[in-house]
């Protein structure tokens, strides 16, 4: 009896431990298991990653397609963007006076001819005046001229008084001359003179304002450092590159550039370089190049810095990708190809000229084709855990 109910307690021994042990294996088998939201990638061809639909992980992944440029000559260059001065006026006051109307603001259109501001201006007043006496004397001397002349040839008056009317008339003409003269240069772009010491500052060229340096009741003198107001066409732009010695023989007079700014990334801007400068600076050694700039759209502002990239039109278009897309192996560069939503393909590519932000392909990519452009070192550690 002592016997049999030892065997019935190690038996119930056995049956706790083991139902013990039962469920110690499946708590701790079911903590090796990923949660529901973190989906592991499968595996299924060499080189080619696949997450499932509503992988956490396809959040960190961007892609975008790949287009199909023209190759640079070169790494892109530092440029400013300047006023296109054949296409701009800084207007200054040509006479001293104090502001008393303001007719324009920074964005307004003008036209040639158009009054800008409005100037008390004793100067202005004194020239108009003048223009008056001098009409007067000559309008004087006019008539004295005419009785001489009838006076000598009825023989009453000596030839040398007659010439000596003869002579004042002329000088009087002179200096009604001299005095229109510079009452017109004062009234550039206007018919009428006021008299009553208004000067009008009226603009030289159609454009717009793109800047003001006047406020209402300042004065204005001719030697002023700042013009009042610069008007410019903002659909034409210069874009200025300082170019390295170095680089002097891949550009030309008439070849094609890309101009971007950092505020329309992505966005390119062509244009064609006008002039090459003849001297370099001592300092940087660097040549200052202009390039003309067609801003239809007028994303491009006056002391903007652009990249500038010379391209030829002759040279074979290849497709552009981002440094981020690239994947490194020793040697060789490789990036993701999306083949499909969640399926991602490793390419190796053949590379062309590589910049500080891009690079350009020789072989391993289509136009249309979409690539990551971010999240490749994530798909990289993916097929690296795999071996």
């Amino acid at each position: 009896m002592h016997v049999r109910k030892t065997i019935l307690t190690v038996c119930a021994g056995a049956i706790l431990f083991g139902g013990g042990y039962a469920l110690y294996r499946y708590a701790s088998g079911s903590s090796d298991h990923a949660p529901a939201n973190e989906l592991p990638a499968t595996a299924t061809e060499p080189g080619v990653v696949r997450y499932p639909r509503g992988s956490p992980q396809l959040q960190f992944i961007a892609t975008q397609g790949v287009v199909l440029l023209p190759e640079p000559l070169l790494e892109p260059l530092n440029g400013r963007v300047a006023y296109d001065e054949n296409y701009t006026s800084r207007v200054a006051a040509p006479i001293s006076g104090r502001v008393i109307k303001i007719e324009v603001q920074p964005g307004d259109k003008v036209k040639a001819g158009q009054p800008l501001a409005w100037l008390d201006a004793p100067e202005y007043a004194a020239a108009v005046a003048d223009v008056q006496k001098n009409d007067n004397d000559v309008r004087l001397k006019t008539r004295a001229y005419q009785r001489a002349k009838e006076m000598v040839d009825a023989e009453v008056l000596a030839r040398k008084d007659y010439e000596a009317a003869e002579t004042d008339l002329k000088q009087a003409q002179a200096e009604l001359h001299r005095a229109q003269l510079k009452l017109r240069n004062l009234n550039s772009g206007s018919q009428t003179a006021r008299d009553d010491g208004r000067f009008a500052v009226r603009a030289p060229i159609s454009g717009v304002i793109a800047d003001r340096q006047v406020n209402p009741g300042g004065e204005v003198r001719p030697d002023a450092q700042n013009p009042l107001f610069v008007i410019t066409d903002p659909t034409r732009v210069w874009v200025m590159i300082d170019l390295p010695e170095r680089y002097l023989g891949k550009v030309a007079v008439g070849q094609i550039v890309s101009v971007e700014v950092d505020a329309y990334k992505g966005i390119d801007l062509n244009g064609r370089i006008a002039s090459i400068g003849q001297v370099l600076d001592a300092a940087t050694r660097r040549v200052q190049v202009r390039s003309v700039v067609e801003n239809q759209r007028q994303l491009l502002k006056p002391e903007m810095f652009a990249r500038v990239t010379p391209l030829s039109e002759e040279r074979q278009k290849r497709a552009r990708i981002p440094n981020s897309a690239l994947v490194s192996e020793g040697l060789y560069s490789f990036v993701f190809v999306e083949k499909e939503p969640g399926v991602f393909e490793k390419r190796k590519l053949e590379l062309g000229l590589q910049g500080r932000d891009e690079s350009y392909v020789k072989s391993g990519l289509s136009e249309g084709e979409k690539i990551v452009a971010s999240g490749a070192l994530l798909l990289q550690s993916e097929l690296a855990s795999r071996h």
